[in-house]
């Protein structure tokens, strides 16, 4: 999807949102206040790029539709919630320059999906009108970390097509910890020291450690049992253009088990 004639084109930056609980999606508190204003303090997008936690599927995928569907991937939760619509047009053009970009790792264009909540959640906050185009890209089950981050630094020049990155998942993502339904609780210590250390893995560019978090013992297996909601950072921090600043806009616990980090790069 390049710039046509006239476009002013500018490198986006590429974004990391920690998600969360569904309900922040028809909620107002500091996460959500946060995400709108990251959206006000960046450039607006000419089209979106999701990497979401909830759609964790075995081989390369890239949503196609011209009129996405609003996916509602949950259970439990009030009908506020499965009423919520967002009504974002797709984008053909983006869905096909990113198989060109990640060629020749076959990528089938989907036209199945939609967006899910991992996508909406965060979306319907920070560009309430749903009027930029959106994209969602598959996360291929298949693939090591490793394999993964390869993978994404192929999508870096879309930043400089205006086209913003965005991963959406959480750093640290225990639901079998999780204070369900209880009040409010600390975070526990493995997860705060699994969250510091990102931070500082992030700030220094060791993107390559963040990629093998495996490798992180203890606090790693408890922070990412299940790697779906971890890897959308990947893709983030595989667009890094090299001197790009980092900032945190978003931090804090749900649950004792569920870091709220956000990432900016740019």
């Amino acid at each position: 999807m390049a710039s046509s004639a006239g476009d002013q084109a500018v490198r986006m930056p590429a974004v990391f949102i920690g998600h969360g609980n569904p309900m922040n999606a028809i909620e107002d508190n500091t996460y959500t206040a946060a995400w709108r204003e990251l959206a006000d303090s960046i450039p607006r997008p000419r089209a979106i790029l999701s990497v979401s936690a909830h759609w964790y599927v075995p081989g390369g995928r890239v949503m196609a539709e011209e009129r996405p569907a609003t996916i509602h991937d949950f259970g439990g939760f009030p009908p506020a919630l499965f009423n919520v619509d967002y009504p974002a047009p797709g984008s053909p053009d983006l869905a096909a320059r990113v198989c060109e970009l990640l060629a020749p790792t076959p990528i089938e264009l989907d036209t199945q999906w939609g967006l899910d909540h991992g996508t909406w959640s965060v979306l319907i906050h920070m560009y309430p009108d749903a009027d930029i185009p959106v994209v969602q890209l598959g996360i291929d089950e298949t693939l090591t970390p490793a394999q993964h981050y390869d993978l994404a630094r192929r999508l870096r020049p879309l930043r400089e097509d205006g086209i913003l990155i965005l991963g959406s998942g959480n750093v640290v993502h225990n639901l079998h910890t999780y204070a369900w339904g209880r009040h409010p609780v600390e975070p526990f210590d493995w997860a705060v020291r699994f969250d510091t250390r990102l931070r500082e893995l992030i700030t220094a560019g060791r993107f390559d450690d963040i990629a093998a978090y495996e490798q992180g013992g203890a606090d790693a297996a408890l922070a990412v049992p299940t790697p779906e909601h971890y890897l959308p950072l990947l893709y983030v921090l595989a667009a890094c253009a090299g001197d790009d600043p980092v900032t945190f806009p978003v931090d804090g616990f749900d649950g004792g088990s569920i870091s709220m980090l956000g990432i900016r790069l740019g």
